[in-house]
């Protein structure tokens, strides 16, 4: 049975395509600059490739070329589209509307398309792109949308709600909503496979970092709270998102040059962060280089982040009375041996002491790397969310 999972974007349209039986991907790639001048890039598993350019008007076009990809040419791995057993596709703002998985009809899209204003660069290229792929995929294949809000909707009101006059949660559907719950429910339960438990039995951190970073209390296997709030901006430093700041600092620039609601909101989430901070870059990768080098502000901007997370960690450990385990996943959380080492350092009063010999050699895989006699276990869990995607559409569809 296959699965064609997408993650589309304003601009793009990327996609994977599993084989559930062994849950292998059998293909994947990503239609780009749509609306612009288009580029495709896909691979299959046995290596066989295709990069061009094409003409993307719109997400339709993507999907017909996606289609195209996956059924003709040197590079094709199925003969027709109805091989495809079902499509799952990931949203990132469901609100309060969509706490699971849901099958896409008109209406759920026109829902989706409905809370654009809550996630303005996401909503309503979704919806964009499930009609496109309404338009491609025959009727007879099931669709499913899968939010990466939903996770968090086990937060309690204590945690989610703002101290903010109780008319804007009312009216506006002001509120943390958090973000990233696909990976965090994924990693939470690959997690607790790899200790052999019962992810209701474990009082976990999971932090997902990369270029945009969050970090959430998983207790029992649900989201109690999360660094991310009413949008992606709020937690920690990121690529090129400020993280948390006053309130009243952002009004306070906002006059100082000039800028209108939107410039301010572009300064925070495009032109701040690593970026902001160093002046060289919104990679890690960048920065470590050169904070090595002697650049005082990457260093600063490396410091910052690892300060963030050491913080949540404690203060999540409070909010669930206890720790088990802390797990780091995404790019910078898979790969970055110096930001795991930084941010458990001098944790031993909370039990957390690191194998630093083990963990600088951890890269990209799951791997144990807290020392034998540390009492929460510590562990690198790399994340999948196509894949979870596509579990949730094989189950909603009875696949």
């Amino acid at each position: 049975m296959k699965i064609l999972v997408i993650n589309a974007g304003s601009s793009s349209l990327k996609y994977q395509l599993i084989d559930m039986d062994d849950e292998s991907v059998i293909a994947k790639g990503n239609c780009e600059r749509i609306g612009m001048d288009g580029h495709i890039t896909h691979k299959t598993f046995d290596g066989r490739q295709v990069s061009e350019d094409c003409d993307f008007p719109t997400h339709t076009e993507a999907f017909e070329r996606v289609v195209k990809a996956l059924t003709e040419g040197d590079a094709s791995v199925i003969k027709t589209m109805d091989e495809i057993a079902a499509v799952g596709h990931r949203i990132v703002q469901g609100a309060e509307i969509f706490d699971k998985a849901t099958i896409v009809t008109d209406e759920v899209i026109d829902q989706i398309d409905g809370l654009a204003e809550l996630a303005p660069v996401h909503n309503h290229p979704h919806a964009l792109a499930l009609r496109a792929c309404k338009k491609v995929i025959p009727d007879y294949v099931p669709q499913v949308v899968v939010f990466d809000t939903a996770f968090h909707q086990t937060m309690p009101e204590k945690a989610y709600m703002f101290g903010m006059p109780y008319e804007c949660y009312e009216k506006f559907h002001v509120r943390k909503y958090g973000f990233h719950g696909t990976s965090h429910r994924y990693v939470s339960r690959a997690l607790a496979k790899a200790m052999g438990k019962n992810v209701e039995d474990l009082k976990i951190v999971s932090c997902h970092l990369g270029n945009g970073s969050s970090i959430t209390a998983v207790d029992g296997g649900k989201s109690v709270d999360t660094s991310m709030g009413f949008t992606p901006l709020d937690g920690v430093i990121m690529g090129t998102r400020s993280g948390c700041v006053d309130p009243s600092a952002v009004t306070f620039v906002q006059k100082k040059l000039g800028l209108g609601a939107s410039e301010m909101s572009e300064y925070l989430n495009k032109k701040s962060g690593f970026l902001g901070i160093s002046g060289v870059s919104s990679d890690n990768r960048d920065i470590d280089a050169a904070a090595k080098e002697g650049n005082k502000r990457a260093k600063l901007a490396g410091e910052m982040l690892r300060y963030g997370i050491k913080k949540y960690i404690g203060a999540y450990a409070a909010v669930m009375n206890g720790l088990d385990a802390v797990l780091f996943t995404g790019g910078i959380g898979e790969n970055a041996a110096d930001v795991r080492s930084c941010a458990c350092r001098d944790m031993d009063y909370l039990g957390i002491k690191l194998d630093e010999e083990l963990n600088a050699k951890v890269q990209g895989e799951l791997a144990k790397i807290s020392a034998p006699d540390s009492k929460v276990e510590v562990w690198v869990v790399p994340t999948n969310e196509e894949l979870l995607i596509a579990r949730d559409t094989k189950e909603l569809c009875g696949l």
